[in-house]
């Protein structure tokens, strides 16, 4: 066995070799095929003390670039925490630092999911909740002063360079230093990448693909070595990376595809053996060490790949150690019969133990990734949120830009010069363009290897016009016969004018062109590198650097408005509404009513419970009489809606309606039928034209409830309505009409409930106020104000105005 083990290990070498790159040769200072100066450096003629200072420099500037360039929106807005998850993340990590971490595993938030509730230790991804909360403590023991939220707003860019690292370092290893340092510089800074990781978005990708480069660059480096201590240092990084983010299982399907391919190769050795085995030993048990992991790897179809390549290594290496000492006779016998075994009891244990439960099926959102069409017809709330849609070929192009193109070329030359590691690379990069088309979501996973591959190809062709030609000269050979000796000298005696022209066109040829095809191909190169770079710049400053709870919009002369309206309706259920008030909206918005305004909700961004989601919906889709009976059965007392009609904001949730139809109809299928909101031309309109279904629901009259009375003037430019209606069953004797307008009686069986009732006497105010009362509950508090007021800053001011909830002036603060 230790026979073939090194027969094995030889036949690695030598088709490593053959690929032109030794592994050694991948340093700086190594001797021959480019080894450190591959690249960029391949020209260079400093010492390598020098060429290690450039490299060290050249990487700290692409994690300086990588992370200056991810602060447009702090320097334009605020540092405040963006989109809809990350406001959860950093509520639970204000709940961390605060009561600690055995709290936070065991915290049961009552807040979310009324009146189910929900248990957040055993329902999270703690990584990035954690290593907020340890930076936090760190700084705080060196006295360093700050909040939390600027820790969670600033963790992202921080870990963009270190991406750029574990990129650069993955790189090296898979093909030279020059191309390390392209990648590095790729990422820090390509439009794919900085969508999730820019300042405020405190989500789970922000250090999940650091997770992820580093784990791959530990497993390349097992493999290469054999080693057991860069297996133990894989397993710790995949242990951070299941902690982190659910995309694990790309890895634990990633790593074990690639043994199998090795084997499927006749690469397997001894180094193959070791790595493998450990990972999966070792990240096994530390895997299931989360709480919201569990038996999962041992329990799940998404983990049974790695448990089925990990028993097949074993039995491969036991085969291989039979060969050894049985006859070419007995060991095909042996092999034929130990296989069909082994196979027909593996075939029948699967069948067995998916037929009792005991292994689950593929959960929703993986199936979604092999059948496209699937979430759509059987789970429409996987289908609901955009980024589950399928990637078009502009987002290719907008998040990668000219690394679309030079990816397939970066690949080509690992093809071409294949290796062990390389094997490892064309798989990921095929896995990761085939699951970045399905989901743009996972364009995430496709920008790490389109930026080292495109890094392969760039660096190639820098060695190739720009490094040294005496290097790739190639010296005559010593050993040609006396014939050719012969013939070359009688050609030189006897044609000698003729040849010696010849050899001086050449030179001249040599001399002329081939600098100036150089220089073309160099500036050429050079060129798309510019262009990448702007538009880099431009998507990351116009696209990426928006947070979604404050808009801006710009005016005719340059001017910017700021749209706080989002913040300021949240701002407003928080300081007018009861503390145990429960507030019912579409489940986006779940996470910021939480985190922002402090309120329970009923359903959030978490998406745990179809049946409740379609319960919400059913009652958003429903009219007046079913969703009073709906909504007095959950205990709501407020719903909040977010209309655009005024500016014309796409996002609302009319543009939504049609989802939350879908998602209850799946659930109540002879209550709700989307068929009924169309009309019998088939067309979905909101005019008087619309269905009847449609314009008597809930959330059309929410919407558009006196539109036709708001004057919209240049005072109305930039006003978003968020309307939050209270139930009001009874108007106790504290609130008198001045307060309320009109008194409404409780609904009856005989009469049907009016849910929404407003003195004809107040006029709509021109910056868009409605009070309004949802006749259905048992206390008004306080007049829910329908309209927001548009928080408007010129960009030569730091002066907000805003008109506040309890007053009636303008007030001026300073931010």
């Amino acid at each position: 066995m230790a026979e073939h083990h090194a027969a094995s290990d030889g036949r690695h070498k030598a088709s490593t070799n053959a690929g032109g790159s030794v592994h050694g040769n991948s340093r700086p200072g190594a001797a021959g095929g480019g080894g450190g100066k591959g690249g960029l450096s391949g020209g260079l003629t400093q010492p390598a003390g020098w060429q290690s200072l450039l490299s060290f420099s050249i990487l700290f500037l692409a994690c300086l670039a990588g992370f200056s360039s991810r602060l447009f929106a702090v320097i334009r807005f605020e540092s405040i925490i963006h989109e809809f998850d990350p406001w959860f993340n950093y509520r639970s990590t204000h709940h961390l630092t605060t009561n600690g971490f055995y709290e936070f595993l065991n915290w049961f938030d009552e807040r979310a999911w009324y009146p189910l509730g929900r248990i957040v230790g055993g329902t999270v991804y703690p990584g990035l909740m954690v290593t907020a909360g340890l930076i936090h403590y760190v700084l705080n023991l060196l006295h360093i002063t700050v909040h939390i939220r600027d820790v969670c707003v600033f963790l992202a860019p921080v870990f963009s360079g270190l991406t750029a690292i574990s990129t650069f370092l993955l790189t090296r290893e898979l093909w030279n230093q020059g191309a390390g340092l392209l990648a590095a510089c790729f990422i820090a800074i390509v439009p794919g990448y900085i969508s999730r990781s820019v300042a405020g978005s405190f989500d789970n990708e922000g250090i999940a693909i650091f997770a992820l480069q580093f784990t791959y660059y530990l497993w390349v480096k097992s493999v290469k070595t054999g080693s057991v201590f860069w297996t133990i240092g894989c397993c710790l990084s995949y242990f951070y990376m299941v902690s982190a983010w659910g995309g694990y299982v790309f890895i634990i399907n990633l790593i074990p595809l690639h043994v199998f391919v090795l084997l499927l190769m006749q690469r397997y050795s001894r180094r193959v053996y070791i790595a493998y085995s450990t990972f999966y030993i070792v990240g096994l048990v530390l895997s299931m060490q989360i709480p919201f992991v569990g038996f999962q790897p041992i329990r799940t179809s998404e983990h049974m790949a790695a448990a089925g390549v990990f028993a097949l290594l074993q039995a491969y290496a036991f085969l291989q150690y039979l060969k050894d000492r049985l006859t070419r006779q007995e060991f095909q016998t042996l092999f034929f019969l130990g296989v069909s075994l082994a196979a027909g009891v593996v075939f029948l244990t699967v069948i067995y133990l998916t037929y009792t439960g005991y292994i689950a099926p593929w959960s929703g959102r993986f199936y979604s990734l092999w059948d496209t069409g699937y979430a759509k017809i059987h789970i429409p709330i996987i289908a609901s949120v955009s980024e589950h849609q399928p990637t078009t070929w502009v987002s290719f192009f907008f998040d990668l830009h000219i690394l679309v193109c030079t990816f397939p070329a970066g690949l080509w030359f690992c093809i071409k010069n294949i290796n062990d590691e390389r094997v490892f690379v064309a798989l990921y990069a095929i896995s990761a363009v085939y699951f970045a088309g399905v989901m743009v979501r996972l364009m995430l996973t496709l920008t790490p290897v389109v930026c080292m591959l495109s890094a392969v190809a760039f660096s190639s062709v820098f060695e190739h016009y720009m490094g040294d030609d005496t290097k790739r000269e190639k010296p005559p050979a010593e050993d040609s016969s006396d014939e050719d000796d012969k013939r070359n000298s009688g050609n030189l005696y006897d044609k000698a004018g003729k040849v010696r022209k010849h050899v001086s066109e050449q030179e001249k040829a040599e001399e002329g062109l081939g600098p100036n095809i150089k220089s073309i191909v160099t500036m050429l190169m050079l060129m798309l590198l510019m262009m990448f770079a702007v538009h880099c710049t431009w998507v990351t400053s116009n696209a990426y650097s928006s947070p979604s709870v404050v808009l801006a919009s710009y005016n005719h002369d340059g001017t910017r408005n700021i749209l706080d309206d989002f913040r300021e309706a949240y701002y407003w259920l928080r300081q007018n509404t009861d503390e145990h008030a429960r507030v019912m909206s579409w489940w986006d918005y779940g996470y910021q009513i939480a985190g922002m305004a402090n309120r329970t909700t009923l359903v959030d961004n978490n998406t745990w419970n179809n049946s409740h989601i379609a319960l919400v919906g059913k009652a958003m889709s429903s009219n007046e009489s079913a969703a009073y009976k709906i909504m007095r059965s959950l205990d709501v007392d407020y719903v909040l809606i977010i209309f655009g009609g005024v500016i014309g904001y796409s996002g609302d949730d009319i543009n939504k309606f049609l989802w939350m139809v879908r998602i209850a109809e799946g659930e109540h299928p002879k209550d709700i039928r989307e068929s009924d909101y169309f009309t019998p031309q088939g067309e979905f309109r909101v005019d008087k034209a619309g269905s009847p279904t449609l314009l008597n629901c809930l959330m059309y009259k929410m919407s558009y409830y006196r539109f036709g009375e708001m004057q919209v003037g240049a005072e109305m430019r930039g006003i978003l309505l968020a309307r939050c209606f209270h139930p009001c069953c009874r108007c106790g004797p504290a609130n008198s009409s001045a307060e309320m307008g009109e008194s409404m009686q409780p609904p009856s069986a005989v009469r049907q409930p009016k849910l929404y009732a407003a003195h004809r006497d107040v006029p709509v105010e021109r910056d868009g106020e409605t009070e309004a009362h949802w006749t259905s509950g048992h206390h008004l508090a306080s007049i829910a104000h329908a309209t927001l007021r548009s928080a408007t800053r010129t960009s030569s001011s730091s002066t907000w105005r805003r008109r506040s909830p309890r007053s009636t002036g303008w007030s001026g603060s300073t931010r």
